[in-house]
């Protein structure tokens, strides 16, 4: 079922396994990417209500990403989380106006933040 299906793409495999802890609690299920092409395959291949990306992987810049996600599943709710941005960066300020982000969260994230974006 899409509406609870989430992607989750960090190329840091215990972020990965800390936010997919966090959401399998709270009954979602997920999909672990490691980098932006394995993210790409998966929204081909999958329905997802809600994406987490990093802002930098090694393939691909996350808002880049995201872009390309909304490009092929504009239904996907994008949430930026990141330790290199900021909420007030003008890249983040920007690209949530245009739309291609919907949140964003500041690593290292508190699990309320995580819930509270989903939501």
């Amino acid at each position: 079922m899409a509406e609870k299906l989430v992607l989750v793409v960090d190329d840091e495999p215990d972020m990965c396994w800390a936010l997919e802890h966090l959401l399998h609690s709270q009954g979602f299920q997920t999909r672990r990417a490691l980098n932006a092409q394995e993210a790409l395959n998966l929204t081909d291949q999958c329905q997802f209500s809600c994406a987490f990306l990093d802002a930098k992987l090694p393939d691909m810049d996350g808002l880049v990403l995201a872009r390309q996600i909304l490009a092929n599943a504009p239904q996907i709710r994008i949430i930026m989380v990141s330790g290199y941005f900021y909420r007030d960066d003008v890249s983040i300020q920007e690209a949530i106006r245009l739309g291609f982000i919907h949140d964003f969260i500041s690593k290292p994230f508190l699990q309320q933040e995580i819930l509270k974006a989903i939501e």
